[in-house]
């Protein structure tokens, strides 16, 4: 891909809007230097990244809020008659976006809070295996060997299950990360596309 077709691509899925001629002079710029260290105007492209990549890293840098707001202010003094029907409508819409905010709102809490119980089934069997394994000293200094066998195998194996789940719930964590920004990626190309589609 050269750097007109890419611009181009570029151009297409950012909102238009005064910061797009800004980020697309960035990344002019950005495949001239490199076409000035030596690359071919292919590879500076390439080296870039592609067209998705870009928009996606563009989008996570744009405010929400601004997308928006862009969105939301009319580009024309609405007439009576529209008005009349914004009002008219407004227990149907405004009830139908307040349930879909609390769906969502509901559903980043349930995610969250199920994090929040994996590590904390992690706390309690590290810090269940150290309280097993001091109690087993405790029977050794009682001459109780086979209750100190029994509790030394028992925190050994609350350790192995301790390091298990921390793989688990930092990939869990992580996950939730990810689905958060997804979401608000797609959120965002949701106004932008809506944008270009007018």
């Amino acid at each position: 891909m050269n750097k007109q077709e890419f611009l181009s691509r570029l151009k297409d899925k950012l909102p238009a809007n005064e910061d797009t001629q800004e980020r697309l002079s960035f990344y002019s710029e950005m495949i001239d230097d490199r076409q000035e260290e030596g690359m071919s105007e292919e590879e500076a492209v390439a080296q870039i990244g592609s067209v998705e990549s870009v928009l996606s890293q563009i989008l996570s840098e744009i405010p929400l809020s601004k997308l928006v707001k862009e969105r939301v202010k009319p580009k024309r003094a609405l007439k009576a008659w529209e008005i009349v029907l914004i009002v008219l409508t407004s227990p149907v819409w405004i009830s139908l976006l307040i349930a879909a905010f609390i769906i969502m709102i509901s559903a980043y809490i349930v995610i969250w809070s199920l994090l929040i119980s994996l590590w904390s089934i992690e706390v309690i069997f590290t810090f269940g295996s150290v309280y097993i394994a001091v109690y087993a000293v405790v029977f050794i200094a009682q001459s109780r060997f086979l209750q100190c066998t029994a509790y030394l195998g028992a925190s050994a194996a609350l350790v192995g299950i301790s390091i298990l789940m921390f793989f688990v719930c930092k990939g869990a964590f992580k996950a939730a990360i990810m689905l958060t920004k997804k979401v608000a990626e797609g959120t965002k190309l949701i106004f932008i596309r809506k944008k270009a589609a007018k």
